[in-house]
C-alpha cells in the first residue's frame, strides 16, 4: 500500500474522488485520511467546492480558476 504525505495527497485528491487511483493507492489514501484530520477537512472542503461548482470536475475549470483554488486549498490544510 503506497503511504502518502500531505503534499502528496493534494495532488492525488481529483484523481481519488473520481475513482482513478488503483486500489493500493486508494487503500493509502483512505489510510492517511482516517489519521490525518487536516487532509480530512481538505478532502470535504474539495467536496463542497466540486458540488457548490456543478458537474465539471476541476480539470476543466480554467486553469486561472483552479491555481486559484487548488493554492488556497493548500494554504489552507497547512493552516
Amino acid at each position: 500500500m503506497k503511504r502518502f504525505t500531505c503534499d502528496e495527497l493534494v495532488e492525488v485528491i481529483t484523481a481519488y474522488l473520481e475513482d482513478a487511483l488503483d486500489q493500493p493507492a486508494r487503500d493509502g489514501v483512505r489510510q492517511h485520511l482516517a489519521c490525518c484530520e487536516a487532509c480530512a477537512r481538505y478532502v470535504e472542503q474539495f467536496r463542497a467546492t466540486v458540488g457548490v461548482l456543478g458537474d465539471p470536475p476541476p480539470e476543466k475549470l480554467r486553469s486561472d480558476v483552479r491555481d486559484r483554488l487548488m493554492a488556497a486549498f493548500r494554504a489552507r490544510s497547512r493552516s
